[in-house]
Parts: structure tokens; C-alpha cells; sequence
């Protein structure tokens, strides 16, 4: 036995994965490709969205004589997510880079050698190839034959180029490279030492060491730190967020949950949806073929040519009609579903959509929603996908809301969310010269009552982007 979707069901899941903002450009779209659909106006009474006709249009416009693939528009590929298109202001960081070359001065030779090596950094601004086989390319590609320290040479250049950093070959480089360029202040010059000489104790954090070994103290070494935090770990980076910023993405909530006098109230964001029907125009056209179809067979007034383009016509405006009906059936379901399954979660969570109190969130899977809303876990996965909503404590995401259930020693369950909570706080009231262990965090948890083990509480400090102890220590 084989599980087929219509394209009726295909067109309500696609729409149902949609946020508002590409939802309402979906619904545009729509009445942009099918003129069967025509937006309502807002001053207007709603119309019925079928009037009756007193000519049954389905007898003489047979489904059987029309084409299955007339029947459904498919103006979609199998992959109709669209990523946004890079915008490009201005020069490009390699172009950028050229212009710079160009100003040299440099022999034809050489111009075509340092243009070779700038097209051979990465996006962030790093050559991370060998010399070596750089000669070898330049001599298959270009017929030059070169030397490593030619090459080495042209590097020297560019690596004085803006932005600073730039053809470095591994971080350490890349950091010493732009506080070569900074004023060389005590600070400046102790930070440059300290990377040259001691990279790897201060990658470890391994600060008293390198005070010991400078001979220095701390609040001169605290600014030394500073100095270096600073820079760019990056070189490209600095040229493309001033010069390529990508455009902000605004968040638009699907739902907006209001709390007054003690109630929840929830609705869907219209944003700048149009309110659809069915274009009454076409309708009545189709109305008139079929009228002007029996008048002709009753007196015999029509020929077989004509006959056959009437048909045509009914057909294609019966099609776009039937699609119109479709598109504004699955919005209407589309609709239905997101109130029911968030009504749903907010009814789950109601403690926490009250007070907007974090510890207040149960432990919540799909599974849940799906049982009590009695529709299908991939249906709910598609709602909360990319949604959003606006409460009086926030804007958040519906997945925001989804957590495991964790056990504490009197058998209760609770929300994992409330356990990342208990480690945020933990690890930002840390003392910051000796931070907590992941065991000390254990602990510290143990004592509260969450029996965890120490891998779980890794998991959840790198799911919370928190390093680990030794690299959150400070001066």
C-alpha cells in the first residue's frame, strides 16, 4: 500500500513551514501568478466566496477531458527555499587588497605575482598554503617561473597592507602583525613580546607564569590582556563589516499573546497580509461560456472550431478558480493549525506565560503537543519551525518553549531550561580568578537537588556557549 499526498496537502504543508514575512510574500506571489485570485477590499462587506450559478459548469467541463497536469499549478521546484542574496557595496576584500597593490608601483613581474597571491588567501584573510606549492602553480598557470623568497618577499608587502593582519599564516602572526601597526606603547610592545615568546601559555591562560617571566604586575599585565583582546582573530573581517554588512534580519512574531485583567489572549499577526477570494470577474466569464455553450447546441449556431476554443477557455479559467479555492482552503487550515498548537503550548506552559519566569517552564516535547492537539509530530515540528512569538516579557521563539525532562532527589521532574538557568547564574557570580570546574558546577547542582552527572553539565555549558573553567579565568 502506497501513501500519496494531493497537491492540495502538499501546497497546506508548504504554507504551514512559512513565517509571517515569506508567508505574506507567498500570498502575494499567488495573486501576482493566478488572476482567479483578487484581494478583498477592507471598507467592502465580506462576499460569499462561491456564488451559486444556475448552469452546472462541471458538466460541461468534464474532469476527465482535462489533462491531470492542467489541474494543479506546480510553478515550485522540490527545493523553494531561497537563501538571501548577498548584497555587494563597494570594492570586494581581494579588490580592495589589488587597489592597494596597483599603488606600488610594482614591475608587471611582480604585479601579477602579488595579485596570485592575494586570489590564494582565504576568506579570512589567512594564506594557509606553502610556498612551495604556490612556485609550482604560478609556473603551471602562468608560465613564471619564481622562487620562495621571491614569493616571501611579495608576502612582506601585502602583509603591510590595510586591513592589518592581512597574509598572515596563523593567528599569532595575524595578532602580532596588526599591533605592529598600533603606537608602540609600553602596553603595545609588552603585547607583542608576550605573543612572540609566550603564545601557547597565553592561549592556555597560564597569566601567573607570564607575569613571573616579565617580571611584571598585574594591573600592567591586565592591559597588556586588554591590548590583545582588541584585535581581530580575523584580518578580512575587519575590511567586510564596515565595508559588506549584510542587511539586518528583522524578526516579525506569527503570534502576538497579550495578558489582561488575569487573561491570556492569542492571535495571529495579520502584518501586512492581504485578506483573499476569488476573483468574481472570472467566475461569471466562465458562467457566460457555458451559457453561450447550451444556447449554441440548442440552436446550432456555433462551429467545431469554436467549440473547441470555448472548451480550452473553460478549462484553463475553471483551472485557476479551483487553484484559487485550493490556496484559500489551506490558509484557512494553515490558520487553524498554528492557533491550535500554540493555544495548546501556551495552555502547557500557562505558569510561564503568566509571570515570564524561566524556572517555570515544564519539561515539553513535541510528542506532547502532538498528543493532546491529536495531530502529527512532523505537523507540530513544521509550526514551531522559524515561528515566533510576541509576549508582554519578549519576543521568542516557539522552540525556546520545547525542553527534556530532567529528575531531581524527590522524583519530580523538571524542565532542562531550568537547569541551564541554575548554571548561567552559577557561572556569572563565579569568582572570575578561580572559576568553577565543570565538577564544581556538579556539585554545586547536587546540592540544589538535580542529580546530573559531570558529562551533562559539559553538555549543557557548551550548549550555553560558556568555555570551559580554565579559559573563563580573569585578572
Amino acid at each position: 500500500m502506497l501513501q500519496k499526498l494531493s497537491p492540495q496537502q502538499i501546497q497546506m504543508i508548504k504554507l504551514l513551514e512559512l513565517p509571517t514575512i515569506q508567508f505574506e510574500q507567498r500570498i502575494k506571489q499567488e495573486i501576482e501568478e493566478n488572476p482567479a485570485l483578487d484581494e478583498k477590499e477592507p471598507e467592502t462587506e465580506p462576499e460569499e466566496e462561491t456564488p451559486q450559478t444556475k448552469y452546472n459548469i462541471d458538466d460541461y467541463v468534464k474532469r476527465e477531458d482535462i489533462p491531470a497536469y492542467k489541474l494543479y499549478a506546480n510553478n515550485y521546484s522540490k527545493d523553494d527555499k531561497r537563501g538571501t542574496i548577498p548584497l555587494s557595496d563597494g570594492l570586494s576584500y581581494n579588490e580592495y587588497l589589488e587597489e592597494q597593490l596597483n599603488f606600488k608601483g610594482l614591475s608587471t613581474r611582480k604585479n601579477i605575482i602579488g595579485k596570485y597571491l592575494i586570489g590564494s588567501l582565504d576568506n579570512d584573510g589567512y594564506l594557509r598554503r606553502e610556498l612551495s606549492s604556490i612556485c609550482d602553480d604560478i609556473a603551471f598557470s602562468l608560465g613564471i617561473e619564481t622562487t620562495e623568497k621571491e614569493l616571501e618577499e611579495m608576502l612582506c608587502l601585502i602583509q603591510t597592507f590595510e586591513p592589518y593582519g592581512t597574509g598572515a599564516r596563523n593567528l599569532q602572526e595575524a595578532l602580532i602583525l596588526q599591533l605592529k601597526h598600533h603606537p608602540q606603547t609600553t602596553e603595545v610592545k609588552l603585547a607583542i613580546k608576550v605573543l612572540e615568546q609566550y603564545f601557547n601559555d597565553f592561549a592556555k591562560k597560564h597569566f601567573d607564569k607570564i607575569i613571573q617571566r616579565l617580571g611584571i604586575d598585574e594591573d600592567t599585565f591586565r592591559k597588556v590582556v586588554d591590548t590583545i583582546k582588541g584585535l581581530s582573530p580575523k584580518p578580512a573581517n575587519q575590511y567586510i563589516e564596515t565595508a559588506q554588512s549584510e542587511p539586518t534580519i528583522q524578526i516579525i512574531p506569527d503570534f502576538i499573546l497579550e495578558y489582561n485583567n488575569g487573561e491570556l489572549e492569542l492571535s495571529l499577526n495579520k502584518y501586512n497580509m492581504p485578506d483573499i477570494k476569488v476573483n468574481n470577474s472570472y467566475i461569471k466569464m466562465l458562467e457566460e461560456i457555458a451559457h453561450g455553450r447550451k444556447r449554441n447546441n440548442k440552436y446550432g449556431g456555433s462551429d467545431d472550431t469554436s467549440r473547441t476554443a470555448d472548451k480550452h477557455a473553460a478549462q484553463f479559467i475553471k483551472q485557476k478558480i479551483d487553484s484559487a479555492r485550493w490556496f484559500i482552503s489551506a490558509i484557512k487550515q494553515r490558520n487553524a493549525t498554528l492557533l491550535l498548537t500554540m493555544h495548546t503550548i501556551i495552555e502547557f506552559q500557562k505558569e510561564y506565560f503568566i509571570e515570564g519566569d524561566e524556572t517555570k517552564l515544564r519539561p515539553m516535547i513535541l510528542r506532547d503537543i502532538a498528543d493532546i492537539t491529536g495531530l502529527d509530530v512532523s505537523t507540530i515540528s513544521r509550526v514551531v519551525n522559524s515561528k515566533y512569538i510576541q509576549t508582554h516579557f519578549g519576543i521568542y521563539p516557539l522552540k525556546y518553549f520545547f525542553s527534556e525532562a530532567m529528575q531531581t532527589n524527590t522524583g519530580e521532574e523538571v524542565s532542562s531550561r531550568e537547569i541551564k538557568k541554575i548554571l548561567s547564574d552559577c557561572v556569572a557570580q563565579e569568582e572570575k580568578r578561580k572559576p568553577l570546574t565543570d565538577e564544581a558546577l556538579m556539585i554545586i547542582l547536587k546540592e540544589k537537588g538535580y542529580q546530573i552527572a559531570r558529562r551533562t553539565v559539559a553538555k549543557y555549558r557548551e550548549m550555553l556557549g560558556i568555555p570551559v573553567a580554565r579559559l573563563r579565568k580573569q585578572f
